[in-house]
């Protein structure tokens, strides 16, 4: 309900050590800011990206993604081949891809990748829960709560508010 989108890319090489490495929304934070540490030292690329709110309020959150996604791929510091992408929806890129429904369960580079995103953005939230205190951006990370409910009606949205997901 709240803030950017962010996606990640990552380039795994053939042989990693990243016990744990699964779906972003199966681990602990704790979990998921050890192997956010860890996939940065053995990836042999990276990269986080975001698409902005007014990015969303335009393009709606699915096209929004997806931009997101191609920067990501973009701004890899090596160039990848191919991209395996998470959903069903394929982002347009300049390289072949391929959409796997739960690429975040079933593939590695997808797994390393919805970390970084997910962390990212996470971090992303709580900055900005100092700049919008009252909200709970720290705890609910932006996400439809009750709590973020609550901030809602007391205070009213915010800047940083989807206009597109509050009516």
């Amino acid at each position: 309900m709240a803030g950017e989108v962010f996606a990640a890319a990552v380039i795994l090489p053939e042989e990693y050590d990243l016990p744990g490495l699964d779906d972003s929304k199966k681990l602990s934070l704790k979990k998921r800011e050890e192997l956010f540490e860890q996939i940065q030292r053995q990836a042999i690329a990276w990269a986080v990206a975001s698409a902005t709110l007014g990015e969303i309020e335009e393009l709606n959150i699915l096209w929004a993604a997806m931009l997101a996604m191609r920067r990501a791929v973009e701004a890899l510091a090596i160039k990848a081949d191919y991209a395996l992408i998470d959903g069903q929806v394929k982002p347009r890129l300049q390289i072949p891809c391929a959409a796997i429904v739960r690429g975040d369960a079933l593939c590695a580079s997808i797994a390393a990748a919805s970390i970084l995103a997910k962390v990212a953005r996470d971090r992303h939230m709580q900055w900005l829960d100092t700049q919008y205190p009252g909200y709970g951006f720290a705890r609910h990370k932006g996400y439809a709560t009750k709590a973020h409910y609550a901030a809602l009606e007391e205070l009213g949205p915010c800047e940083i508010h989807r206009k597109s997901f509050l009516k």
